[in-house]
């Protein structure tokens, strides 16, 4: 039971290095399948196409997909074009807002999109085939661009002999895949540990501070799961009861559409007020009837790495 217990603590601490670690291996491994089983060049006037379409289309898919996971975004965009709330959209402060916003998430969206590619790269197939279907491939890494037709470097991908005699002349597509996808990898850890270094040089709060907010945002996220449960297992309850039993129902509080709306805006950190979530803000200032309910934040980076910053309603 200690070894399970150090385990689960081990997993909770580490979980978003562990989901994107997961996902990353994931995504790796459905490249390798789709590379070896699913596709199949054609080796001809329709390789550059067809092997762009496997390099970049998945992963495409799974940037939507990232998008579509990420409980962010639905708290964005959810009521957005409501008439109620169209008036408060219209203004630029708003918009630079929401950009601030979308930024971090399409980062974390594209962890998967770019794994895809970095892996199919470095496995050079689909590249091959599409760089085999481009006069400007031959242009670009041919020393003598006469010695070799349009249609040999189409059927390049299909005949390993006829690869091995450009390649005395020409810069592999295999070897040029290979650069490309670690230029790729280099670029993208050197931009995460470039952002990252700036996302807390900039933190409004310490470390010790950070450890503690980190440590509140995950429990009251899981205790607001668990009470919201609760509270919605025993409205239905009572409904059903009354509805069995034909009685009428006893009073029964629970939140207004008010109260919902001001617990789902997102939060941005105040170090004067110091509250650590948007639950927190509309506790102490009388379920957020006070000014100070109101007042923006300074701070939007912060939250992108105090529990990835997923608010407490965002697990409805």
């Amino acid at each position: 039971m200690d070894i399970l217990q150090k385990a689960v603590d081990f997993f909770i601490r580490h979980r978003t290095t562990l989901s994107y670690s997961i996902v990353s291996l994931l995504t790796a491994a459905s490249e390798r399948v789709f590379s070896h089983v699913v596709f199949k060049c054609p080796c001809n006037s329709e390789n550059l196409v067809y092997g762009y379409s496997f390099l970049l289309a998945p992963a495409f898919v799974l940037l939507l997909l990232g998008y579509m996971m990420n409980t962010r975004t639905w708290l964005l965009f959810t009521g957005i074009c409501s008439p109620e709330k169209h008036p408060q959209y219209c203004s630029w402060r708003t918009w630079a807002h929401f950009c601030q916003l979308f930024v971090p998430m399409t980062a974390k969206a594209s962890v998967a999109p770019l794994t895809w590619i970095a892996v199919a790269l470095l496995g050079a197939n689909f590249y091959e085939c599409a760089a085999s279907g481009s006069n400007m491939t031959a242009q670009l890494f041919c020393k003598n661009k006469g010695n070799y037709s349009q249609e040999q470097l189409y059927k390049m991908p299909c005949d390993e002999e006829l690869a091995a005699a450009m390649s005395s002349v020409c810069l592999s597509f295999h070897a040029q895949s290979q650069l490309i996808g670690w230029f790729l990898i280099a670029v993208i850890m050197a931009l995460a540990l470039i952002s990252t270094c700036v996302t807390h040089c900039c933190s409004p709060v310490s470390y010790l501070q950070f450890k503690f907010w980190k440590t509140y945002s995950r429990k009251e996220h899981k205790l607001f799961d668990i009470k919201a449960k609760e509270h919605a297992t025993k409205l239905a309850e009572r409904n059903t009861n009354c509805f069995f039993e034909a009685t009428d129902p006893a009073p029964f509080p629970t939140p207004s559409n008010e109260d919902w709306q001001k617990v789902s805006v997102s939060y941005t950190f105040n170090s004067q007020s110091q509250y650590y979530s948007v639950l927190h803000k509309y506790v102490n200032t009388n379920r957020g009837n006070d000014a100070e309910f109101q007042e923006e934040g300074q701070d939007l980076n912060v939250i992108e790495f105090v529990d990835e910053a997923q608010p407490s309603v965002s697990g409805l």
